[in-house]
């Protein structure tokens, strides 16, 4: 069976210093949030006002979406956000739950650009994007390599004892 050249140990490599950068990134955004009194309502509220005026930056779905879920649960995002982002990044330079921390990452990234904050967004949301497209590849290098391995072994090994438990007995 040919490995994809995304997924040998070589490219793996690039794929691990990507994502434990981006990791570090996630991390300390959070770290900062959570150490430092994050408050959401003034940045839902300044995404609201966006979808104002003669160019809008937010759609107006998005803004009724912050509006009527967002701000009203502003004090369960004050601690999804900063929570979310510290825990993306662990599990991104870990290599530890990987393709959940990146799509969580990318979601997270999503929603800032929806909400009209650029800033390095976009950059993060295409490095997520090539994450999950090299699959395999992006965990090579991390506990995932050996964890994913050891739980499917303990599920279907599960699976096979259930199985036994319920057969019927022969008389």
């Amino acid at each position: 069976m040919e490995t994809k050249w995304w997924k040998i140990p070589q490219v793996s490599a690039i794929w691990t210093v990507i994502r434990i950068w981006l990791g570090v990134q996630w991390m300390t955004a959070g770290w900062g949030k959570i150490t430092g009194g994050f408050e959401v309502n003034g940045f839902l509220q300044g995404a609201i006002m966006k979808a104002g005026g003669e160019a809008p930056i937010v759609q107006g779905w998005y803004a009724g979406f912050l509006e009527n879920v967002a701000l009203p649960n502003a004090g369960l995002f004050n601690v999804l956000v900063p929570w979310g982002e510290f825990l993306i990044g662990i599990g991104l330079i870990l290599g530890a739950s990987t393709i959940p921390a990146l799509i969580a990452a990318a979601f997270m990234n999503l929603n800032f650009l929806l909400a009209g904050t650029i800033s390095t967004n976009p950059e993060y949301l295409a490095l997520e994007v090539i994450l999950l497209f090299a699959g395999v590849g992006s965990y090579y290098w991390g506990v995932d390599r050996f964890m994913i391995p050891a739980l499917k072994a303990y599920f279907t090994n599960k699976r096979n004892r259930d199985a036994e438990h319920k057969k019927p007995a022969v008389v």
